[in-house]
């Protein structure tokens, strides 16, 4: 058997999260490009827009007011994906079948400034919003019919996001959504046959091998994962060992919250751009179960390919065969190491 050469041979790589495979192409980076580009979103923005429903003191579309807030403020989804008082019953018919999901889904400005995004927010104000997910995680988590709380954010209007003005966004739901379950299985059997972490594990390898690593603190590593996806995909993983947001210390929050900005000002300089993604928390159950093997830890899945207006496409193949990447994980690394 020949040596693979993962800098140049074709291959696939392995999701030890998701227990999926992508396939790499390092070769392709060569092939000239002649694909879509898209126009730059401009980054002149007044810090107050009179027509954003986000903004501290204007009417939303659904007719409520927003308060005249000064740092971080939450509200119920107006036009909810999920309902708290939706029905929970089943549909069978032959082959098809169908359950009803109940749910709150939920808005969370980051800043009232219309202006800002989370690389140009000071550490302290990322760090409101960071205790501002605890808050929530902790909050519809303990609901009865919560069992898990999905807090997300997508930036850029190429990510689908329909206002500039910074914010996220939490669906919490009855059901543990596909791909947190795929995590939660990754990650028990791992736990099942060593007693420890597997991002804890993955974590170490890494810090020896030094190659896709990105930015880091005394609490939290930026890196590029080995079966990365998207062109510059990024995960944030910390030091310690720990199921969700609310286990961690005041030092924690701190890092992440610093680690948060370094992480988001890389991604805009690599570009020259403000570099658009979506971005998760992923985090154990809400579910009253202990859940021992999970690993907090928030993925960033930016879309952006070859400059601020090539993006990749998720098309032909990779809808009917399995993910593919042509920069290896290792480039980009580099790239978002050096900007």
């Amino acid at each position: 058997m020949s040596t693979l050469n993962l800098t140049n041979d074709p291959h696939r790589r392995y999701n030890i999260l998701t227990g999926e495979w992508v396939l790499v192409s390092p070769h392709r980076t060569k092939r000239p490009w002649q694909g879509k580009t898209e126009a730059i979103a401009s980054a002149d923005r007044p810090a107050y827009d009179p027509a954003c429903y986000l903004c501290p003191g204007n009417i939303r579309s659904g007719g409520h007011q927003n308060p005249a807030y000064t740092d971080t403020f939450v509200f119920t989804n107006d036009f909810a994906a999920l309902m708290p008082d939706s029905g929970d019953g089943t549909y069978q018919n032959g082959l098809l079948q169908a359950n009803g999901e109940r749910g709150i889904c939920r808005v969370i400005c980051f800043s009232p400034n219309h202006a800002l995004t989370l690389p140009d927010m000071p550490v302290e104000a990322i760090r409101k919003v960071v205790d501002l997910w605890e808050n929530e995680y902790r909050e519809l988590g303990s609901l009865d019919f919560i069992n898990h709380v999905q807090i997300f954010e997508n930036k850029g209007a190429i990510m689908g996001c329909s206002n500039p003005h910074p914010h996220g966004q939490i669906w919490a739901q009855t059901s543990i959504p596909q791909e947190a379950a795929k995590k939660g299985v990754q990650q028990g059997k791992h736990w099942a046959s060593t007693g420890r972490s597997l991002l804890g594990d993955y974590l170490s390898q890494e810090l020896t091998e030094q190659e896709r690593l990105i930015c880091s603190n005394d609490h939290f590593v930026a890196l590029v994962p080995f079966w990365a996806v998207w062109p510059y995909e990024a995960l944030i993983v910390p030091r310690r060992h720990f199921q969700h947001i609310g286990q961690m210390t005041e030092a924690e929050k701190d890092a992440f919250a610093a680690i948060l900005k370094n992480l988001t000002q890389r991604f805009d300089r690599v570009f020259d751009t403000s570099f658009p993604y979506s971005a998760g928390l992923h985090q154990a159950p809400t579910d009253g179960q202990e859940h021992p093997a999970w690993h907090f830890h928030m993925a960033f899945y930016p879309p952006l390919l070859r400059s601020a207006t090539v993006k990749k496409f998720m098309v032909g193949y990779e809808m009917f065969g399995e993910a593919q990447r042509d920069i290896t994980p290792e480039m980009a690394a580099a790239t978002l190491r050096t900007s």
